[in-house]
């Protein structure tokens, strides 16, 4: 990368093709004038990562006397609700384009992927009434944490809820 590149504050490639992208975006709404106003020129900036899940699979000499701390969640504890989304997506071959819509049910945060072709929530306690209230809209798949449950009781009846307002739809745990 040239020195002037640096010197104008872009550390590589993909910081100079974001920035060219929102000054093109901005170019074409400052020309297109009123019927543009409404567009919209934004994108998404992706970035191949290792997986988001923990290794599962330990040699004898790995085990210590902590090594039942770090078996709390299999997802690894630096990862965003957004990281878990984007793999989801992938696994249920939706394009990384899609629409995603952000929507909160009884104070959760559930992600909204092409209207309902994925609903996904990554919180943290979901409840009977959050289960039931995503069931009842019917996505093609569902997608949440293994660790996400409130109780044992909302673990029991989980199938039950999804059974009773949405058989059809996928269900995955992560």
């Amino acid at each position: 990368m040239s020195e002037t590149k640096k010197d104008q504050g872009f550390s590589n490639i993909c910081e100079i093709g974001k920035e060219r992208i929102r000054r093109a975006g901005k170019k074409i709404k400052e020309e297109s004038g009123e019927k543009a106003k409404n567009l919209d020129i934004g994108f998404r900036v992706l970035k191949l990562a290792e997986s988001n899940m923990n290794d599962v699979y330990y040699k004898p000499a790995d085990i210590d006397q902590g090594f039942l701390d770090k078996l709390d969640t299999n997802i690894k504890r630096d990862r965003t609700p957004m990281d878990l989304l984007f793999q989801v997506m992938l696994e249920c071959d939706l394009e990384l384009s899609s629409k995603i819509e952000e929507r909160e049910i009884n104070g959760k945060k559930v992600f909204f992927v092409n209207d309902k072709e994925l609903v996904a929530c990554f919180d943290e306690k979901i409840d009977e009434a959050t289960i039931t209230e995503i069931a009842k809209l019917k996505p093609y798949y569902f997608v949440m944490r293994d660790s996400s449950l409130a109780t044992d009781n909302v673990a029991d009846n989980f199938e039950q809820l999804w059974n009773a307002y949405s058989k059809d739809t996928i269900r995955k745990v992560l």
